[in-house]
Protein backbone atom coordinates (compact mmCIF):
# COMPACT_ATOMS: atom_id res chain seq x y z
CA UNK A 1 0.00 0.00 0.00
CA UNK A 2 1.42 3.18 -0.91
CA UNK A 3 1.84 5.61 2.48
CA UNK A 4 0.11 9.17 2.07
CA UNK A 5 2.68 11.71 3.49
CA UNK A 6 2.08 15.69 3.66
CA UNK A 7 5.18 18.43 3.32
CA UNK A 8 6.44 20.49 5.65
CA UNK A 9 6.12 24.40 4.58
CA UNK A 10 9.82 25.80 4.81
CA UNK A 11 8.07 29.24 4.88
CA UNK A 12 5.79 28.59 7.72
CA UNK A 13 8.69 26.84 9.84
CA UNK A 14 11.38 29.27 9.01
CA UNK A 15 13.73 27.68 10.74
CA UNK A 16 11.37 27.03 13.97
CA UNK A 17 11.70 23.65 15.48
CA UNK A 18 8.73 24.78 17.47
CA UNK A 19 6.40 25.02 14.74
CA UNK A 20 7.97 21.98 12.81
CA UNK A 21 7.12 19.74 16.05
CA UNK A 22 3.94 21.34 15.97
CA UNK A 23 3.31 20.36 12.57
CA UNK A 24 4.35 16.86 12.70
CA UNK A 25 1.60 16.36 15.91
CA UNK A 26 -0.76 17.57 13.72
CA UNK A 27 0.02 15.10 10.88
CA UNK A 28 0.46 12.81 13.49
CA UNK A 29 -2.87 13.05 15.16
CA UNK A 30 -4.77 12.39 11.78
CA UNK A 31 -2.76 9.45 10.96
CA UNK A 32 -0.46 10.78 7.86
CA UNK A 33 2.36 8.12 7.24
CA UNK A 34 4.90 9.95 5.53
CA UNK A 35 6.49 13.65 5.64
CA UNK A 36 8.89 15.51 3.66
CA UNK A 37 11.30 17.76 5.30
CA UNK A 38 12.71 20.98 4.11
CA UNK A 39 16.59 20.94 4.29
CA UNK A 40 16.57 24.54 3.96
CA UNK A 41 13.32 25.24 6.07
CA UNK A 42 15.36 23.55 9.35
CA UNK A 43 18.60 25.76 9.02
CA UNK A 44 20.47 22.24 8.58
CA UNK A 45 22.53 24.05 5.96
CA UNK A 46 24.83 27.02 6.00
CA UNK A 47 26.90 28.33 2.81
CA UNK A 48 26.69 24.37 1.74
CA UNK A 49 27.92 22.77 4.54
CA UNK A 50 25.73 20.66 6.56
CA UNK A 51 25.16 22.41 10.35
CA UNK A 52 25.65 19.28 12.88
CA UNK A 53 24.60 20.84 16.01
CA UNK A 54 21.12 21.51 14.18
CA UNK A 55 21.40 18.04 12.21
CA UNK A 56 21.43 16.72 16.05
CA UNK A 57 18.84 18.53 17.45
CA UNK A 58 16.48 17.71 14.40
CA UNK A 59 17.21 13.68 14.95
CA UNK A 60 16.08 14.11 18.62
CA UNK A 61 12.94 16.01 17.35
CA UNK A 62 12.16 13.37 15.40
CA UNK A 63 12.74 10.11 17.36
CA UNK A 64 9.48 11.14 18.80
CA UNK A 65 7.69 10.41 15.69
CA UNK A 66 7.35 7.24 13.55
CA UNK A 67 6.84 8.79 9.93
CA UNK A 68 8.92 7.36 6.25
CA UNK A 69 10.66 11.01 5.46
CA UNK A 70 11.98 12.02 2.79
CA UNK A 71 13.94 15.38 1.97
CA UNK A 72 13.54 18.01 -0.45
CA UNK A 73 16.40 20.02 -1.18
CA UNK A 74 16.71 24.01 -1.71
CA UNK A 75 14.82 24.64 -4.13
CA UNK A 76 17.65 26.73 -6.11
CA UNK A 77 20.07 24.37 -6.21
CA UNK A 78 20.55 24.51 -9.75
CA UNK A 79 23.02 22.03 -11.18
CA UNK A 80 23.34 23.80 -14.46
CA UNK A 81 23.89 26.59 -12.63
CA UNK A 82 27.52 28.76 -14.29
CA UNK A 83 28.36 31.13 -11.56
CA UNK A 84 29.25 28.99 -8.57
CA UNK A 85 28.39 25.31 -9.47
CA UNK A 86 30.60 24.21 -7.15
CA UNK A 87 28.34 25.32 -4.48
CA UNK A 88 24.79 24.02 -5.58
CA UNK A 89 26.91 20.56 -5.79
CA UNK A 90 27.82 21.47 -2.23
CA UNK A 91 24.47 21.98 -1.47
CA UNK A 92 22.71 19.33 -2.88
CA UNK A 93 25.70 17.13 -1.13
CA UNK A 94 24.84 18.54 2.47
CA UNK A 95 20.91 17.73 1.21
CA UNK A 96 22.22 14.20 0.96
CA UNK A 97 24.08 13.86 3.91
CA UNK A 98 21.33 14.81 5.98
CA UNK A 99 19.19 12.37 4.20
CA UNK A 100 21.08 10.03 5.59
CA UNK A 101 21.64 11.11 8.87
CA UNK A 102 17.88 10.97 9.72
CA UNK A 103 17.59 7.42 7.22
CA UNK A 104 15.24 9.63 4.42
CA UNK A 105 15.24 7.74 1.39
CA UNK A 106 13.87 10.41 -1.32
CA UNK A 107 15.59 13.63 -2.14
CA UNK A 108 13.72 15.63 -4.18
CA UNK A 109 16.00 17.75 -6.26
CA UNK A 110 14.81 20.93 -8.74
CA UNK A 111 15.92 19.98 -12.17
CA UNK A 112 17.99 22.38 -14.02
CA UNK A 113 17.54 25.77 -15.42
CA UNK A 114 18.62 26.79 -18.11
CA UNK A 115 17.46 30.49 -16.53
CA UNK A 116 17.40 30.08 -13.12
CA UNK A 117 14.37 31.97 -11.31
CA UNK A 118 16.33 34.07 -9.30
CA UNK A 119 17.45 35.89 -12.20
CA UNK A 120 13.86 36.41 -14.34
CA UNK A 121 13.78 39.78 -13.14
CA UNK A 122 17.63 41.16 -14.61
CA UNK A 123 17.99 38.24 -17.03
CA UNK A 124 15.55 39.00 -20.42
CA UNK A 125 13.80 35.81 -21.90
CA UNK A 126 15.84 34.26 -24.40
CA UNK A 127 16.32 31.10 -26.67
CA UNK A 128 19.49 28.98 -25.92
CA UNK A 129 21.24 27.22 -28.92
CA UNK A 130 20.41 24.08 -29.68
CA UNK A 131 24.73 23.70 -28.84
CA UNK A 132 24.18 25.58 -25.25
CA UNK A 133 21.02 23.47 -23.88
CA UNK A 134 23.16 20.20 -24.85
CA UNK A 135 26.10 21.69 -22.97
CA UNK A 136 24.34 22.44 -19.69
CA UNK A 137 22.15 19.09 -20.34
CA UNK A 138 25.67 17.41 -19.70
CA UNK A 139 26.93 19.06 -17.01
CA UNK A 140 24.01 18.03 -14.90
CA UNK A 141 24.14 14.80 -16.25
CA UNK A 142 28.10 14.48 -15.27
CA UNK A 143 27.25 16.28 -11.82
CA UNK A 144 24.36 14.21 -10.65
CA UNK A 145 26.43 10.87 -12.07
CA UNK A 146 29.30 11.99 -9.42
CA UNK A 147 26.35 12.63 -6.80
CA UNK A 148 24.92 9.51 -7.00
CA UNK A 149 27.86 7.18 -6.91
CA UNK A 150 28.42 9.07 -3.33
CA UNK A 151 24.74 8.42 -2.20
CA UNK A 152 23.52 5.16 -3.83
CA UNK A 153 21.29 3.91 -0.70
CA UNK A 154 19.73 7.62 -1.70
CA UNK A 155 17.10 8.26 -3.88
CA UNK A 156 17.44 11.41 -5.79
CA UNK A 157 13.96 12.36 -7.38
CA UNK A 158 14.03 15.01 -10.49
CA UNK A 159 11.06 17.75 -10.56
CA UNK A 160 9.21 18.63 -13.58
CA UNK A 161 9.19 22.06 -13.71
CA UNK A 162 5.80 24.25 -13.99
CA UNK A 163 5.95 26.78 -16.56
CA UNK A 164 5.84 30.74 -16.17
CA UNK A 165 4.29 32.97 -19.49
CA UNK A 166 7.15 35.10 -19.99
CA UNK A 167 10.45 32.94 -19.15
CA UNK A 168 9.06 29.61 -20.47
CA UNK A 169 11.06 26.99 -21.90
CA UNK A 170 13.27 28.04 -18.91
CA UNK A 171 13.91 24.49 -18.37
CA UNK A 172 13.99 20.96 -20.02
CA UNK A 173 11.54 19.53 -17.26
CA UNK A 174 8.47 21.80 -18.25
CA UNK A 175 8.26 18.57 -20.35
CA UNK A 176 8.14 14.85 -19.03
CA UNK A 177 9.53 13.46 -22.20
CA UNK A 178 12.60 15.99 -21.75
CA UNK A 179 13.04 15.01 -18.40
CA UNK A 180 12.87 12.13 -19.39
CA UNK A 181 15.88 11.91 -22.12
CA UNK A 182 17.94 13.60 -18.99
CA UNK A 183 17.14 11.01 -16.88
CA UNK A 184 18.01 8.44 -19.28
CA UNK A 185 21.38 10.59 -20.29
CA UNK A 186 22.20 10.32 -16.21
CA UNK A 187 21.64 6.75 -16.12
CA UNK A 188 22.06 5.90 -12.52
CA UNK A 189 19.58 3.55 -10.87
CA UNK A 190 19.05 5.98 -8.13
CA UNK A 191 18.48 8.97 -9.90
CA UNK A 192 14.68 8.65 -11.09
CA UNK A 193 11.61 11.63 -10.89
CA UNK A 194 9.76 13.33 -8.79
CA UNK A 195 6.11 14.01 -10.59
CA UNK A 196 4.65 17.11 -9.75
CA UNK A 197 0.77 16.82 -10.25
CA UNK A 198 0.47 20.39 -10.26
CA UNK A 199 3.35 21.32 -12.49
CA UNK A 200 1.98 18.64 -14.56
CA UNK A 201 -1.18 20.00 -15.18
CA UNK A 202 -0.07 24.04 -15.87
CA UNK A 203 2.43 22.60 -18.55
CA UNK A 204 -0.22 20.76 -20.01
CA UNK A 205 -2.44 24.17 -20.61
CA UNK A 206 0.71 26.23 -21.68
CA UNK A 207 1.39 23.45 -24.24
CA UNK A 208 -1.76 22.05 -25.06
CA UNK A 209 -1.17 18.42 -24.04
CA UNK A 210 -3.20 15.28 -22.47
CA UNK A 211 -1.48 15.48 -19.21
CA UNK A 212 -2.73 11.71 -18.26
CA UNK A 213 -1.49 10.31 -21.35
CA UNK A 214 2.23 12.09 -21.53
CA UNK A 215 2.18 10.08 -17.95
CA UNK A 216 2.51 6.82 -19.67
CA UNK A 217 5.95 6.48 -21.02
CA UNK A 218 7.45 8.00 -18.17
CA UNK A 219 5.56 5.74 -15.44
CA UNK A 220 8.36 3.59 -14.92
CA UNK A 221 10.98 6.31 -13.73
CA UNK A 222 8.78 8.08 -10.99
CA UNK A 223 9.71 6.98 -8.02
CA UNK A 224 8.23 9.95 -5.51
CA UNK A 225 5.01 12.06 -6.21
CA UNK A 226 3.98 15.75 -5.11
CA UNK A 227 0.25 15.76 -5.55
CA UNK A 228 -1.98 18.85 -5.20
CA UNK A 229 -4.13 20.37 -6.71
CA UNK A 230 -4.67 23.97 -9.33
CA UNK A 231 -6.85 25.08 -12.26
CA UNK A 232 -4.02 25.04 -14.06
CA UNK A 233 -3.70 28.60 -15.51
CA UNK A 234 -0.50 29.91 -15.98
CA UNK A 235 0.78 33.10 -14.80
CA UNK A 236 3.64 35.11 -14.77
CA UNK A 237 7.00 34.80 -12.79
CA UNK A 238 5.93 37.97 -10.25
CA UNK A 239 2.22 36.73 -9.93
CA UNK A 240 3.27 35.37 -6.04
CA UNK A 241 -0.16 36.20 -4.04
CA UNK A 242 -2.47 33.47 -3.92
CA UNK A 243 -5.13 35.99 -2.95
CA UNK A 244 -5.43 37.69 -6.22
CA UNK A 245 -4.41 34.49 -8.55
CA UNK A 246 -7.08 31.91 -7.11
CA UNK A 247 -10.45 33.60 -8.01
CA UNK A 248 -8.98 33.35 -11.22
CA UNK A 249 -7.78 29.76 -11.54
CA UNK A 250 -4.40 30.78 -11.94
CA UNK A 251 -0.92 30.09 -10.67
CA UNK A 252 0.80 26.89 -8.92
CA UNK A 253 -1.84 26.97 -6.07
CA UNK A 254 -0.97 24.01 -3.92
CA UNK A 255 -4.45 23.00 -3.15
CA UNK A 256 -5.59 20.12 -1.18
CA UNK A 257 -6.67 17.39 -3.32
CA UNK A 258 -9.94 17.66 -4.90
CA UNK A 259 -10.05 21.44 -4.84
CA UNK A 260 -9.10 21.79 -8.10
CA UNK A 261 -9.42 20.58 -12.01
CA UNK A 262 -6.33 18.04 -11.76
CA UNK A 263 -7.45 14.95 -13.07
CA UNK A 264 -5.35 13.35 -10.20
CA UNK A 265 -7.81 10.29 -10.72
CA UNK A 266 -6.91 9.24 -13.85
CA UNK A 267 -2.69 9.81 -13.46
CA UNK A 268 -3.05 7.74 -10.28
CA UNK A 269 -5.07 5.05 -12.61
CA UNK A 270 -1.54 4.90 -14.28
CA UNK A 271 0.05 4.91 -11.74
CA UNK A 272 -1.24 2.53 -9.41
CA UNK A 273 -0.38 -0.74 -8.48
CA UNK A 274 2.87 -0.49 -10.29
CA UNK A 275 4.14 2.50 -8.60
CA UNK A 276 5.50 2.12 -5.04
CA UNK A 277 6.39 5.22 -3.56
CA UNK A 278 5.31 7.82 -1.48
CA UNK A 279 1.99 10.01 -2.57
CA UNK A 280 2.96 13.43 -0.58
CA UNK A 281 0.63 16.18 0.01
CA UNK A 282 2.54 19.55 -0.78
CA UNK A 283 -0.01 22.26 0.46
CA UNK A 284 0.77 25.83 0.59
CA UNK A 285 0.40 26.58 4.39
CA UNK A 286 -2.44 28.19 4.10
CA UNK A 287 -4.36 24.76 3.45
CA UNK A 288 -2.95 23.36 6.56
CA UNK A 289 -6.35 23.27 8.20
CA UNK A 290 -7.26 21.77 5.09
CA UNK A 291 -5.00 18.61 5.14
CA UNK A 292 -7.65 16.23 6.73
CA UNK A 293 -9.74 17.00 3.90
CA UNK A 294 -7.16 16.37 1.59
CA UNK A 295 -6.10 13.19 2.89
CA UNK A 296 -9.40 12.22 2.87
CA UNK A 297 -9.96 13.23 -0.63
CA UNK A 298 -6.49 11.21 -2.26
CA UNK A 299 -7.24 7.93 0.06
CA UNK A 300 -10.48 8.00 -1.52
CA UNK A 301 -8.80 8.04 -4.91
CA UNK A 302 -5.91 5.49 -3.96
CA UNK A 303 -9.20 2.93 -2.82
CA UNK A 304 -10.94 3.32 -5.86
CA UNK A 305 -7.75 2.92 -7.76
CA UNK A 306 -7.27 -0.26 -5.96
CA UNK A 307 -10.91 -1.47 -6.12
CA UNK A 308 -10.62 -1.42 -10.15
CA UNK A 309 -7.32 -3.25 -9.63
CA UNK A 310 -8.96 -6.23 -8.10
CA UNK A 311 -12.09 -6.88 -10.64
Amino acid sequence: MNKIGASIDPVRIDGSLTLLEQDLQAYQAIGLQAVELPVHGLDAIFNGTLNPDRTRQVMALLSDFDFCYSIHSPNPVNLMDTRDPGLHKAVLLASLEFARQIHATVVVVHSGRFIPEEEFNVTPARSLTVSEQIRMLENEARRLQEIARQYPDIRIALENARPYLSQSPYTYAERLESLKEQILRIHRDNVKINLDFGHLFMASRFYQFDPVATVAPIKDLVVHTHVHDNFGGVVHHWEKQQTHQLPFGKGDSHMPVGFGKIPIQAILNLLLPDYDGRLIMELRSRYLPDTQTSLDNLSALVAACEAKGNR
